[in-house]
């Protein structure tokens, strides 16, 4: 299953490097758009596609409401991609993930934008035109952690409290982040422990 928190970034997509990354500009009423704008814009531009609430998957580095989308009262994390995963109404699983701008929302806002440009091809060239130009968005299901949380941070199981895990966390990541010699595959591994180590200490 795939995960709104943290991003799961489809597996053989490329990254974009930090230092290519640009400011959206998005805008929404007049401002600039926030991370709920954003999410509201990808849902209505799949609804109009066919596609359900319940088949969708907005997937950040932000955590989630209750209703799985991302909060907007978050500060703005180290990786900024964003990937939205749905299925079909033939059960196709598609997935379009974006991190060329510097803010979550403004991918969220690009992969809206995308969708809507490809819905034209919908208006204008038919169906079948539309599932070949989304071919190339077929979701693979994302590769199984084979490793335990602990193993992947570097904590003993000793440690219990959310903090110790936290400065062994910073002190992994300034190891394997992308812009301090690592990769993207091992900084995404390292925010799926994470997230795994939250939800056993905090229950």
């Amino acid at each position: 299953m795939i995960a709104a928190y943290p991003l799961q970034w489809p597996e053989g997509w490329p990254r974009t490097k930090s230092y290519l990354q640009k400011n959206g500009r998005f805008k929404h009423d007049g401002r600039w758009i926030t991370v709920f704008a954003a999410c509201d814009g990808v849902l209505v531009e799949l609804d109009r596609l066919g596609i359900k609430r319940d088949d969708i998957v907005i997937s950040t580095n932000l955590k989630t409401r209750l209703d799985g989308m991302p909060r907007s009262d978050q500060r703005e994390p180290d990786d900024h991609g964003a990937a939205v995963y749905w299925e079909t109404n033939k059960g196709v699983r598609r997935v379009m993930a974006i991190d060329r701008y510097e803010t979550v929302a403004d991918n969220i806002a690009a992969i809206a934008a995308t969708l809507e440009a490809m819905r034209a091809i919908d208006r204008h060239g038919g169906a079948q035109i539309l599932d070949r130009a989304f071919t190339g968005f077929s979701a693979l299901p994302p590769p199984a952690a084979a490793r335990h949380w602990r193993e992947v941070i570097g904590v003993p199981s000793t440690v219990r409290d959310m903090p110790s895990v936290r400065i062994a966390f910073r002190r992994r990541a300034a190891e394997v982040h992308p812009d301090k010699g690592g990769t993207h595959e091992a900084m995404a591994e390292l925010n799926v422990a994470l997230a795994a180590a939250e939800k056993e200490l905090n229950g």
